[in-house]
């Protein structure tokens, strides 16, 4: 039995012979049932050459159209349809001389056609069996073998990718994941097997299965799952205390098959509260084939994701600008290793380096450029407003006026719903961009009408995973055993995926005519404390007793909700029901000029309250919370 358990791959001579044995006995029990178990006859008819010369035949057949090349511990469909058309090829070849040599059959060279037509019935159907019996004892004796306790678990779908993942289960000899039954929606499946486990309706046995059989581990394995009812079964499995791993997208491992080490465990990115965006636009093809792409703050979060999917566009260069050394460096490997087929130039730079910056418009010469670098730690920026607003007031001034001057056809800019309503330097900073930036393609429109860049400008909410996003300080807190920290129990925030937020960078480049706010519809917002408690429970920690949650106090600029639109703003639709535009009214291009222009004399002079003071004169909405600067809305 050890050696069974030990045993991972029949040896191709062991399954030639006993392919070789079941075939003789095949055309043996052919004989018998051809003449009705008549012994003399039997003898008559020479049963020991006309097995023989089945047996050889087929062997020869079988070993030609690698029948026996299969593992057969993996034996499924495809290896049976394979042993069919060997047999039928070699009943062909055994029953073309049975038709035009009656006197060579007399002799009893070959086989009668009756008994070749029951040997080949007999053989398709024992061989068949015996490959999927050594793929049962394979399973078995493996299980067997394990000193490992097992996990008894069910599987949440009853359909393909259900089947596959037990199946994958079912091959994996370290896997330790037992089986016990099948969960579905469909109330057709209720009561009815597959694989021999029984399927039971949707969650509402779980309970008691987790009762019953000790049920510590959930597997979803459906492929178009609702977010709300993935919540619904993970909610229901963090109540019963029960593990959930989910079964990856197929188009992730239908080429290479699915393996039980590629089911992973729930993200907290699974949970968004609405289902996840997807844009599919063939005209961003189109818009950005063939041409040279800047993108500034390439090695962030949101730049790098633009720039893995700007390359599958073709374009005939993309520019990588970044002052972030380290960072780019990574990124550049990165790309050298696995969009080698993608042109692209790594720029280290400072947006706020006016001549640096003409040397790669005039070099490289971008026809489109988005513009995601950027200062958004907001904390940090209330810390230190002149480094926020010489980032992004200042260099994105910079950035633009140079784009204009070079021709660029757009100019994408990566804003943040931060900006809505500014409670921080930060959200105020990057409204002034957004109100520069617009201005100045209003000003473009009415001088240039023929010709100019065109400005568009993105807005969007926290970024699941980006650098100094709440997701990984949680992870890493939890990881460290505790405590998670929230800064305030009521606190929500709005959340897309790194790709989500991407895609809409794209899409409103393409979309965009000039002077668009585009802002996307994000559903609800989460709260940030049932976030940190769903993380702590996915990650199989009790709150409270292994991982504690401590209420930290708002931090400077930081306020308990976001918005996408402030008071004074409207949304228009567009083709997209997920994307709306907001509709502001323009800044005078030549007042918000002079305005900003005032900032490199208030830099210079390294006064924080002159510079907070000035940024809220140029957006009014801007009301300082949590912070060392309220003192300056009270005197006004």
């Amino acid at each position: 039995m050890s050696l069974i358990a030990r045993l991972t791959i029949l040896p191709r001579w062991v399954i030639a012979v006993i392919d070789a044995l079941i075939l003789f006995s095949s055309a043996f029990c052919a004989f018998l049932v051809r003449f009705n178990f008549n012994w003399q006859e039997i003898v008559e008819n020479q049963f020991l050459t006309g097995c023989a010369v089945f047996m050889i035949v087929s062997v020869l057949v079988l070993r030609l159209t690698n029948s026996q090349e299969g593992i057969v511990r993996h034996t499924g469909f495809k290896d049976g349809v394979n042993l069919f058309k060997s047999l039928f090829i070699n009943f062909s070849i055994l029953f073309i001389p049975i038709i035009f040599s009656d006197s060579f059959i007399s002799q009893g060279y070959l086989l009668p056609s009756s008994v070749l037509i029951i040997a080949s019935v007999f053989s398709l159907v024992l061989l068949i069996f015996y490959r999927l019996m050594v793929k049962e004892l394979f399973v078995y004796f493996k299980n067997e073998g394990s000193l490992k306790p097992s996990k008894n678990g069910v599987i949440f779908g009853a359909g393909e990718a259900g089947i596959i993942a037990k199946e994958a289960i079912m091959r994996d000899s370290k896997s330790l994941f037992n089986t016990i039954a099948f969960l579905d929606d469909d109330p057709k499946k209720e009561g009815k097997h597959i694989l021999g486990k029984r399927i039971y309706k949707g969650l509402d046995n779980l309970e008691d299965l987790a009762i019953q059989f000790g049920i510590t581990e959930l597997i979803i394995a459906i492929r178009d799952l609702s977010v709300a009812r993935k919540n619904e079964i993970i909610d229901e499995c963090l109540r019963l205390k029960i593990s959930v791993s989910i079964v990856p997208p197929v188009d992730q491992w239908i080429n290479g098959g699915l393996t039980a080490g590629a089911i992973r465990e729930v993200k907290i990115e699974d949970l968004l509260s609405r289902e996840q965006i997807v844009l599919d636009n063939p005209k961003i093809q189109q818009d950005l084939q063939g041409k040279v792409i800047m993108v500034t703050g390439a090695a962030g979060s949101i730049g790098s994701e633009l720039c893995r999917q700007i390359c599958h566009y073709e374009p005939k260069l993309l520019i990588l600008f970044d002052i972030a050394e380290s960072a780019l460096y990574d990124v550049e490997q990165e790309f050298k290793e696995n969009y080698s087929y993608c042109p692209i130039k790594i720029v280290l730079g400072d947006i706020r380096n006016k001549k640096k910056l003409n040397e790669i418009f005039q070099l490289f010469k971008p026809q489109v450029v988005f513009h995601a670098a950027a200062y958004k730690h907001v904390p940090m920026m209330e810390n230190y407003p002149d480094e926020a607003i010489n980032s992004n007031i200042l260099g994105t001034k910079i950035l633009a006026d140079i784009s204009v001057l070079a021709k660029v056809d757009k100019f994408v800019f990566v804003s943040t719903d931060k900006a809505v309503n500014p409670t921080n330097v930060m959200g105020a900073s990057k409204r002034a961009a957004e109100m520069y930036v617009q201005a100045l393609n209003e000003f473009l429109v009415r001088n240039h009408k023929k010709s100019h860049t065109k400005f568009i400008t993105t807005r969007f909410g926290n970024v699941l995973g980006s650098s100094g996003s709440v997701i990984p300080l949680f992870k890493k807190q939890i990881m460290n055993g505790g405590p998670i920290t929230v800064t305030h129990p009521d606190i929500t925030r709005y959340f897309m995926t790194i790709p989500e937020a991407c895609q809409l960078v794209l899409e409103a480049g393409i979309m965009g005519e000039g002077g668009e706010i585009y802002v996307f519809d994000m559903g609800e917002p989460i709260k940030i404390l049932d976030l940190a408690k769903k993380m702590i429970q996915l990650s199989g920690k009790k709150i409270d007793e292994d991982i504690k949650v401590f209420f930290s106090g708002l931090r400077e600029g930081e306020k308990l909700y976001e918005e996408l639109l402030n008071d004074f703003e409207t949304v228009k639709i567009t083709h997209h029901p997920k994307i709306k535009i907001a509709q502001v009214l323009p800044s005078s291009y030549h007042k918000i000029d002079g305005q900003i222009e005032l900032f490199m004399e208030l830099v210079s002079k390294k006064s924080e309250n002159e510079l907070v003071s000035h940024l809220k004169v140029i957006v009014p909405e801007f009301i300082s919370n949590s912070s060392r600067f309220e003192v300056l809305d009270r005197l006004n």
